[in-house]
């Protein structure tokens, strides 16, 4: 049966975890409205990736289409 090696300090644990940090998002300016959007994706305000349209955006966003 597996024992622990041994009690490990709270300064070595906790030294040991002080490099598991949150890195920041990349963000970026969209090419072209300039707003901040992160990287890698479809720029939320203008809907466009890469220099190509992929999201149309003139649709009404508070209305909901009825069927």
């Amino acid at each position: 049966m597996a024992l622990p090696k041994g009690k490990v300090s709270r300064a070595r644990g906790r030294s040991r975890r002080a490099h598991w940090k949150l890195s920041l998002p990349g963000i970026v300016e969209c090419p072209q409205c300039h707003h901040k959007m992160l990287a890698h994706r479809v720029c939320k305000n203008c809907g466009t990736y890469n220099g190509a349209q992929v999201i149309d955006m003139t649709e009404d966003k508070g209305k909901k289409q009825e069927e």
